[in-house]
C-alpha cells in the first residue's frame, strides 16, 4: 500500500503496481527486459566482467547486517549497491542495449540491475511480511524505472550544457525505485531522490567517445550512487531537494508521467555497437544488398553523416571498447561479414585480415544537416565505389526507432544470437518463455531472475 502523503513520484510506482497498463506497454516492457537480459549475457564474456566482478567480490561484498543480494552475472552474494554495480556494469560492458534519443542514452541499464538487487535479497517487511516481488510486480516497477528515466535523462539535458553519461541522470532513477521498495516516508524519499542527484556521476561522455575504454556510459556507477542513496535517506542521510525534479522550470517534463508512456519511444539496436554508426551499417547493408555488390568489389565507402557520429573511433581497435565506440571498424565488419555481433567486436577478433582491409576503405565526412538534426535524428547517407561505378544511398536512420521498430524475427534473432552462445538454446528459450509469462498471477520475478546463470 501507499504510504500516507507520499511524493507523486512514489506515488505512480505504486500505482504501476496494481492498475490495469495498455497491453502496448507491458509488451514492450517484454520486449525491453529481453534485450537487456541478452545484453548482459553477451556482457559477461567481455573482459570486464571478471574485473569489476572481483573488485565488488572484494570491496562490495554482504555484511551480516545487510541485505544480501544475488547479481545476475555473480554467484558471489554482494550488498545491494555492489550487486547494482556489477550487473549495470556488464550490460554496459556490450553496447547492445536499448536506448532513447532525447536522453543521449540508456535507461534500461541501470533499472533493471537495481530491480534485482532489491529482488534478489527477498527482505521482510518492519512486521516479518516477505517482500518477494511477483511477476506483474517486476513489470510495472521496469515500466516506472524507464518513465522516471527517460524523463531525467531530458531534463538534465535540457538543463545542463555539459553532455553527461547515463548515469549521472539514472541515479534518481534508481534511487527512486529502491526508496519505494524500502516504503521510504516522504522525506526519506525527497532526500533519497536529492543524495543521488548530488553524488550521481556526472561522466563526461564525450571523453570516453573520443578516448573509449571500460568506463563507458556510466551505467554502474549510477545504479550503484541510486541504491546507496535510498539506503542512505532511510538511516537518516539528507540531501533534498533534487533540481531535476522539484525545480519549478522542470515541472512541464514531469506532468504526463502516467499518461504519456516513454517506455514506448526507446528504440532496440540491432548491432552492439554505438547507436551513431547504425545508420551508416544499414545503409551500407541496404545498398549492397540492392545492387548486389560483393565485398570484395568494394574500391571505397564515404559516409556522410553528423559531428557526432564522426567523433566516433576512426582508428584500428585494440580493445572491445574502442571497437564498440568506433564508427569505421563496426562498418567494416557490417561491409565483410552482412552483420555485426559480439564476436567480431571481442579482442581475438579484432585483427580480422579481411575486415582490416575494408577498414582502410573508408572514410567518414561530417555534414552539416545531420548535424542540425541530432540528437532527435540520427541521419546519414554513403557512397559505395566498385571498379565500375558509384551507388549512392538515400538518407538513413537507424532501424529499431519507434517508428520503424524492429520485427518479431529480427528481435528473436538478436536475442538468440546474443544469449545461445553463452546460455545454450535451451536455457535461452525457456527464460524467453518466462519473460512472456510475467504479466500472469503465477509468475514470480525471483524465478526469473534465477534462471540466469551465474559467474563462479
Amino acid at each position: 500500500m501507499a504510504i500516507v502523503s507520499s511524493h507523486p513520484m512514489y506515488q505512480f510506482i505504486d500505482d504501476l503496481q496494481s492498475i490495469d497498463l495498455p497491453a502496448q506497454v507491458i509488451q514492450q516492457s517484454k520486449i525491453c527486459l529481453a534485450d537487456l537480459l541478452a545484453t548482459l549475457a553477451a556482457g559477461s564474456q567481455t573482459e570486464l566482467a571478471p574485473i569489476v566482478n572481483t573488485f565488488c567480490t572484494q570491496q562490495l561484498s554482504a555484511s551480516v547486517q545487510a541485505p544480501r543480494a544475488l547479481p545476475l552475472t555473480s554467484a558471489s552474494p554482494m550488498s545491494p549497491a555492489g550487486a547494482a554495480l556489477l550487473d549495470a556494469m556488464v550490460i554496459d560492458s556490450m553496447d547492445a542495449h536499448d536506448g532513447h534519443s532525447l536522453t543521449k542514452g540508456h535507461v534500461g541499464c541501470a533499472v533493471i540491475a537495481t530491480l534485482n538487487s532489491f529482488i534478489s535479497s527477498a527482505q521482510q517487511d518492519s512486521e516479518g511480511r516477505s517482500k518477494q516481488i511477483s511477476g506483474r510486480q517486476l513489470l510495472g516497477y521496469l515500466i516506472a524505472g524507464y518513465e522516471i528515466g527517460t524523463r531525467c535523462g531530458i531534463v538534465l539535458h535540457e538543463s545542463c550544457s555539459d553532455y553527461h553519461s547515463s548515469g549521472a541522470w539514472n541515479a534518481v532513477t534508481c534511487a527512486a525505485l529502491t526508496g519505494h521498495y524500502l516504503g521510504l516516508d516522504r522525506q526519506q524519499f525527497e532526500h533519497a531522490l536529492g543524495i543521488a542527484e548530488y553524488h550521481g556521476p556526472r561522466s563526461q561522455l564525450m571523453r570516453d567517445v573520443d578516448h573509449p575504454t571500460m568506463v563507458k556510459d556510466g551505467s554502474g556507477w549510477g545504479a550503484m550512487a541510486g541504491v546507496s542513496a535510498a539506503y542512505m535517506a532511510q538511516l537518516g542521510f539528507t540531501g533534498a531537494p533534487a533540481i531535476t525534479v522539484f525545480n519549478s522550470e522542470v515541472q512541464g517534463y514531469w506532468q504526463d508521467l502516467g499518461s504519456r508512456w516513454r517506455i514506448l519511444e526507446q528504440y532496440i539496436k540491432p548491432y552492439p555497437v554505438c547507436r551513431w554508426a547504425h545508420p551508416a551499417i544499414d545503409a551500407v547493408l541496404a545498398l549492397m544488398q540492392q545492387h548486389n555488390i560483393a565485398s570484395h568489389q568494394i574500391v571505397k565507402v564515404t559516409v556522410h553523416t553528423f559531428h557526432h557520429a564522426t567523433r566516433l573511433s576512426q582508428q584500428l581497435p585494440e580493445t572491445s571498447d574502442q571497437a564498440q565506440y568506433g564508427i569505421v571498424f563496426p562498418l567494416a565488419i557490417a561491409l565483410c561479414h552482412g552483420n555485426v555481433l559480439p564476436k567480431h567486436l571481442h579482442e581475438s577478433a579484432l585483427n580480422d585480415a579481411v575486415v582490416v582491409a575494408m577498414f582502410k576503405r573508408i572514410e567518414i565526412v561530417e555534414t552539416e544537416h545531420f548535424s542540425q538534426l541530432f540528437p532527435a535524428q540520427r541521419q546519414c547517407q554513403v557512397d559505395i565505389e566498385t571498379a565500375s561505378d558509384t551507388y549512392k544511398s538515400a538518407a538513413y536512420s537507424a532501424r529499431g526507432e519507434p517508428q520503424a521498430p524492429l520485427s518479431k524475427t529480427e528481435l528473436l534473432a538478436k536475442y538468440m544470437a546474443l544469449t545461445t552462445p553463452v546460455w545454450g538454446e535451451q536455457r535461452a528459450i525457456k527464460i524467453l518463455d518466462a519473460i512472456d509469462q510475467l504479466d500472469t498471477q503465477e509468475s514470480s520475478a525471483l524465478e526469473l531472475l534465477s534462471m540466469i546463470p551465474r559467474q563462479h
